[in-house]
């Protein structure tokens, strides 16, 4: 198949992969008839605001920037993040945060499995919770998340916040228009309409709090393994969540190869346990040595070592968010996502992305099915040569 043919059969599918199936469009006309149900709302005697926010690593840093702008306006109110198991010692890090609350929201626990109803069930008890505590206000901070509208409005809190998008707006009190730009600013809008107060975009950092404990641990592996103190360390990170979002183990083991050779680099793998075959591969088609932690980090320890690194690589993913908040600078790779929205926060010439110029790309689409990878080349297609001239730019610029 040709270069644009398959750019037109990959838009065809992706348009209809983004049209809502049959058990989705019933889902809407329940959640139209349910949004009709009067809720006895409670509003508590003090300021108590709920953020709702269901994702992982990357979409729950680029929420930090609001929290922050959030506490500044409102330095005396408490405020409650509610997020799933799987970020909450993401957000634990953070003081502007008084209290992180966990809930294993339905569709994003990666690999479970729920009956129809369990979905609903949870949000029911988890309302009445919710509705013990007491909120003033509640952000949904996730724009397409009807889930978390549903149950804010289901615990009675009486302002409830987000984006005046389908099967969200029907439970919010206030619904602002959906605006194309990138999730930091999608997230400060809701604090803006909170607050009533614009905010400076130059303002917006994206920080993360490292503690000593793990910078001392990641100094004490480094020296067991010989990486001197005072030498460079580059970081690829090159899974992601998605098989299309990956690139290839031949191209990563050449720039790997290359800034070893040209910046004197020690190179480092990080990943998960699951993505330790993925690395070993590219290790094996390496000449150089390098060092493997996919898998012996947590959170606090990832960001321990990307704060002493001088750069880290990887496909669009929340490990690259990670290494842009504590400082590091970052060449990400694109593919189905939008940069416009997911890209790294920070200055441009520390904080490099790149992408094809593929025609049906950014598709937003992660998840492919059994459909051939040859089929979706956005992000393998980019050159190594890019990927190096990208490296040693963000390189010089940290």
């Amino acid at each position: 198949m040709d270069r644009e043919a398959l750019v037109l059969r990959n838009l065809a599918m992706a348009e209809a992969f983004h049209q809502l199936p049959l058990k989705h469009r019933l889902r809407r006309v329940l959640l139209n008839t349910s949004a009709l149900v009067p809720v006895l709302t409670r509003k508590p005697t003090q300021q108590r605001i709920l953020l709702i926010r269901p994702d992982h690593l990357g979409d729950v840093l680029l929420t930090t920037p609001a929290v922050r702008l959030l506490r500044a306006a409102c330095p005396d109110a408490e405020i409650h993040a509610l997020v799933g198991p799987w970020s909450g010692n993401i957000l634990a890090n953070y003081p502007e945060i008084d209290t992180v609350l966990t809930l294993p929201f339905p569709g994003f626990e990666r690999g479970s499995e729920t009956d129809l109803r369990a979905p609903y069930r949870l949000a029911f008890h988890s309302a009445r919770h919710l509705r013990k505590i007491g909120y003033s206000s509640a952000l949904i901070l996730r724009p397409d998340h009807w889930w978390g509208a549903m149950l804010a409005k289901w615990a009675g809190i009486p302002r409830r916040i987000g984006y005046n998008l389908p099967d969200v707006a029907r439970f919010l009190t206030d619904a602002l228009p959906d605006v194309h730009q990138h999730a930091v600013l999608q997230n400060v809008r809701l604090i803006e309409a909170l607050t009533g107060q614009p905010a400076d975009e130059q303002q917006l950092t994206l920080d993360f709090p490292v503690n000593a404990l793990d910078q001392a641990w990641v100094r004490g592996y480094l020296e067991e393994t010989g990486i001197p103190a005072e030498q460079p360390i580059i970081v690829i990170h090159p899974g992601s969540g998605a098989w299309v979002k990956q690139w290839s183990e031949e191209k990563w083991a050449s720039v790997a190869d290359t800034l070893t050779e040209q910046l004197d680099a020690a190179i480092i793998f990080t990943g998960g346990d699951h993505e330790l075959s993925l690395v070993r591969q590219i290790q094996s088609a390496m000449k150089h040595q390098a060092l493997v932690m996919a898998g012996e980090t947590g959170v606090g320890t990832l960001a321990a070592l990307y704060q002493r690194a001088r750069l880290v690589l990887g496909p669009d993913s929340g490990p690259l968010h990670l290494a842009a908040a504590v400082g590091t600078p970052t060449v990400a790779l694109f593919g189905p996502a939008d940069p416009v929205e997911f890209g790294s926060w920070g200055p441009a010439d520390k904080h490099i992305m790149l992408w094809s110029s593929i025609g049906c790309r950014p598709c937003r689409v992660l998840d492919w099915g059994g459909d051939a990878p040859e089929n979706h080349p956005c992000v393998r297609e980019i050159p190594v040569g890019s990927v190096l001239d990208a490296a040693r730019r963000a390189f010089a610029a940290g």
